[in-house]
């Protein structure tokens, strides 16, 4: 079982049987102080786990060997608590866990993998039953979500899934949802199409940027590299706006990768003059609150934030409560729509 540890490497209990040459079970049953272990190896091991700062699991023991239902508390990571959308799927989850009897701890990692490493230490530490995570985007690095897992603690990802790890997950088509955004955009007279990307790392940027893509390819227009930014954010967009509409070449329409981007690049565009929709269209992807509160209002892909978090949270409990086998990979898909408005043609 996981044991948080004062420095960054964690050890588990499959590391202290290895120590010693045992099965899993008996370090289990010394640290329990069980007699039926011998008193010399009880010692032993407790003394080698007391070295490295061990702290046993008892829920996952209580999972393995017992009827003792585990504590009904689920973690929560999110990147950022400021979104709409994280704050819908937070909602999602809390609404579904409520119901089936579950309370929620939720921890923001700030966009950073050192605090979401320590967050998950943090959750394990204080035995939640499993945990529900948007990864940070410059996790990299995915031991401390294999930690978890290595110790039967269920993890779901939402929206922002490791590909480094094979575990259940909750997304929505965000191909598809790209894709028809940018169709739209093309149908309605576009043709010099900009699109603003959260980092190429992050499964859900490769997934939006290949539907921006095919999307151009389907209607005979090659992709321009020299419009495609990295820009995932309002701050950024009214950065990196004006020298794009200042090009002669200059974009007719812009696919933002959430609605906070491309209400930046509105407030840009119609800063500098232009008439939104009839010179240049916007499109957005979350179809928050923001959405309907700027003039015009923005035409965008509604991803269904609360959808998701039911869908993550029903997945979690499943396995906490033996419905879904913890070791069965649920991967489901929450479909978008276009909700067009103001800001396209």
């Amino acid at each position: 079982m996981l044991l948080t540890v004062t420095g960054p490497k964690l050890i588990t209990m499959k590391d202290i049987a290895r120590e010693f040459g045992v099965s899993v079970a008996t370090v289990s049953r010394a640290l329990s102080d069980n007699s039926r272990i011998s008193k010399d190896r009880r010692e032993a091991i407790q003394a080698y786990a007391r070295e490295h700062n061990f702290y046993p699991n008892i829920i996952g023991a209580q999972l393995r060997y017992s009827r003792v239902r585990p504590t009904r508390i689920i973690g929560v990571i999110v990147p950022q608590l400021v979104h709409y959308y994280f704050s819908s799927i937070l909602s999602g989850i809390e609404e579904e866990a409520f119901a089936r009897g579950y309370q929620m701890v939720v921890a923001q990692s700030n966009e950073r993998y050192e605090r979401e490493e320590k967050i998950c230490q943090q959750f394990y530490k204080n035995k939640v039953c499993g945990v529900i995570v948007s990864q940070a985007k410059d996790t990299l690095m995915y031991e401390h979500f294999r930690k978890l897992m290595d110790n039967d603690i269920p993890l779901v990802f939402y929206d922002r899934i490791c590909t480094g790890v094979e575990t259940s997950r909750v997304v929505v088509d965000d191909y598809m949802g790209a894709y028809n955004a940018v169709t739209h955009l093309l149908q309605t007279g576009c043709r010099r199409v900009a699109f603003y990307s959260s980092p190429i790392s992050l499964e859900i940027s490769k997934n939006r940027y290949n539907g921006y893509k095919d999307a151009l390819l389907h209607h005979g227009i090659p992709v321009n590299d020299s419009l495609v930014r990295f820009c995932d954010n309002r701050s950024d967009a009214e950065v990196i706006t004006p020298e794009l509409l200042e090009r002669p070449d200059r974009p007719d329409a812009f696919f933002a990768v959430n609605d906070d981007t491309a209400i930046g690049i509105l407030y840009t565009a119609k800063r500098m003059g232009f008439h939104i929709p009839d010179d240049i269209s916007i499109c957005g992807f979350t179809n928050g609150e923001r959405a309907i509160a700027c003039d015009p209002m923005l035409t965008t892909v509604e991803q269904r934030g609360k959808r998701v978090g039911e869908e993550a949270a029903n997945i979690l409990i499943g396995q906490v409560e033996g419905l879904i086998p913890i070791g069965k990979v649920e991967r489901r898909v929450v479909r978008t729509k276009l909700v067009i408005r103001g800001t396209t043609r």
